[in-house]
């Protein structure tokens, strides 16, 4: 009992230190990481309770609208999220967010299936070719032989000749979700899920700066010091060292 009852400060200090983001699962993980000791998910949720502690997060809808393709390519990655190796598959999406009075900004990013990191990302006041090539130029110049299953849904910037033109220059095979499909994008919507229910729901942001500065934040949080048990309780960018020492 007096163990359980020095865990909670513990647990009231991480969740105020994240600002009310951690559910009782990320608590687990969080304070088993950090601390010398072994605590099972199910106590931890009973020791929250008793604080009267739950995550703040919540989750949105997300709308899509038809379009029509230039190029299309076969679903080549077919729902297979598995890879051992960081920079064999690559996912990517654009997403919307919003700011002020009718403002939006547009969020692109590519996400590696080994080790769930955002490997580039790129903030916008359009979403236009312009973001999702420059998205995938900064990957392909912080990782030249990377020659990733490249895979999107058929958004106008993915199904365009330029576009696949580049991916061809990069040595990249493209892949596509069919349409409305998209479960076969899922780790990519899953990454947008977390963003936006840990980050951009929990605030009003009065501007496009106001969002833009806080972005780069989440994103290098997620990727250094966001534990996912699918990474065997590490974070993306910790897993993908470990992929390193075991291949």
């Amino acid at each position: 009992m007096e163990f359980y009852q020095e865990l909670l400060p513990l647990i009231k200090n991480a969740y105020e230190e994240k600002q009310g983001i951690l559910g009782y699962r990320q608590m687990t993980i969080k304070l088993n990481r950090e601390h010398e000791f072994h605590v099972n998910s199910k106590r931890i949720y009973r020791l929250m309770s008793i604080l009267n502690l739950k995550s703040v997060c919540r989750k949105k809808k997300k709308n899509y609208k038809k379009t029509t393709p230039q190029v299309t390519a076969e679903n080549t990655l077919n729902r297979n999220f598995n890879s051992d190796k960081f920079g064999e598959k690559w996912l990517t999406d654009v997403t919307e967010m919003k700011y002020g009075i009718g403002g939006k900004a547009y969020l692109s990013a590519i996400l590696d299936l080994a080790d769930k990191s955002i490997v580039s990302f790129v903030i916008g006041h359009s979403n236009n070719n312009t973001l999702v090539f420059k998205t995938l130029d900064i990957a392909h110049e912080q990782h030249p032989d990377a020659k990733p299953l490249f895979h999107s849904d058929r958004g106008f910037q993915y199904t365009s000749k330029n576009f696949k033109k580049k991916l061809d220059d990069a040595d990249m095979t493209q892949s596509m979700s069919r349409v409305s499909r998209c479960i076969n994008n899922g780790p990519m919507e899953a990454f947008w899920g977390m963003l936006k229910s840990e980050m951009y729901y929990l605030r009003k942001f009065n501007s496009y700066s106001e969002l833009e500065s806080v972005i780069p934040d989440y994103i290098n949080y997620y990727n250094n010091q966001r534990y996912q048990k699918r990474l065997k309780c590490m974070t993306p960018l910790e897993y993908r060292e470990y992929l390193k020492s075991v291949a």
